[in-house]
């Protein structure tokens, strides 16, 4: 383990504020979008409510795929620290791997949701305005691209909560600095 003086090099206070956006509208949005499911695929129930539900998805979708955008384009600019020191090579190898995927699906997810809303014609937010649409209206198809996207959204899931338990395990069992390159005030 690194000792004490040994500096543990963090993300930048901007690559930090874009992670825990990000984390914020998935919390929200993974949820959302399985209620709303729910209520007007399960439940029949096509009322204001449903609609608000769908609005929000979809707007908090493509709020969170510029999120990631921008996220990536500051990554592939500004770089992220070194891996900590004391993980294992195959730890490092499944981290970058990992953290890849998730970029992947963060954009993927949004993009396939966008996708079928454009082809089913559900574009709308709120009634206020729509979002452009990025393929001709084809309901048809429009199922198996939003099926696509429920299952991109609940691999993105697996692949979150991965993350989150491998880094639980540096901190709690590892006791590493792994946690504090993004909670600096975490360092050991």
């Amino acid at each position: 383990m690194p000792s004490p003086e040994q500096p543990v090099e963090v993300y930048s206070i901007t690559a930090r504020k874009l992670h825990w956006w990000t984390v914020a509208f998935i919390a929200i949005l993974v949820p959302l979008g399985f209620a709303m499911a729910y209520r007007g695929n399960d439940l029949n129930i096509w009322d204001a409510t449903t609609n608000n539900m769908y609005s929000l998805h979809k707007l908090l979708g493509f709020v969170v795929l510029w999120i990631v955008l921008i996220r990536l384009a500051y990554r592939l600019r500004a770089g992220a620290p070194p891996d900590e020191p004391t993980i294992e090579p195959w730890q490092k190898a499944a981290s970058h791997a990992t953290h890849w995927g998730i970029y992947v699906l963060l954009v993927a997810v949004p993009l396939l949701g966008w996708l079928g809303i454009s082809m089913y014609g559900a574009r709308d937010i709120f009634g206020l305005f729509s979002l452009p649409a990025i393929a001709p209206v084809n309901q048809e198809k429009s199922g198996l691209i939003l099926t696509i996207h429920k299952g991109a959204a609940i691999l993105l899931v697996l692949m979150i909560m991965a993350h989150v338990g491998a880094a639980l395990f540096h901190y709690v069992i590892r006791k590493d600095n792994v946690m504090s390159r993004m909670l600096p005030k975490l360092r050991r």
